[in-house]
């Protein structure tokens, strides 16, 4: 079993910054991919972010150049710096945990508002 807990959703203004950390425990195992996916309401989910054990990462175009995921591998623990936020960017976002061994495993989500 895995456990994922996030932290640092709230609402923030148009232009601001917030960071979302995930911790992970449980049974993990190397390699495997940690992420940041959102699901805004009446919409499906979508990827964010994502980030291997060793590092590569690779983003939504919708992010890019405003959103950096980054992790703590002795942590097990993935971060996700958002700056510059836009209303679009109003959604539930969980973290991912993949990897080969198990199942993937999902957060139970933190609410990131942007007004404008």
């Amino acid at each position: 079993q895995v456990q994922l807990v996030e932290s640092g959703g709230g609402l923030v203004q148009a232009g601001g910054s917030l960071r979302l950390s995930c911790a992970a425990s449980g049974s993990i195992f190397s390699p495997n991919t940690m992420g940041w996916y959102r699901q805004a309401p009446g919409k499906q989910r979508e990827l964010v972010a994502v980030i291997t054990s060793g590092g590569r990462t690779n983003y939504a175009d919708s992010v890019r150049g405003r959103f950096t995921i980054s992790r703590d591998n002795a942590k097990n623990t993935v971060y996700l710096q958002m700056n510059s936020l836009k209303p679009e960017d109003t959604a539930l976002y969980y973290c991912k945990l993949g990897q080969i061994q198990t199942k993937d495993y999902w957060g139970q989500g933190t609410q990131v508002t942007v007004s404008s």
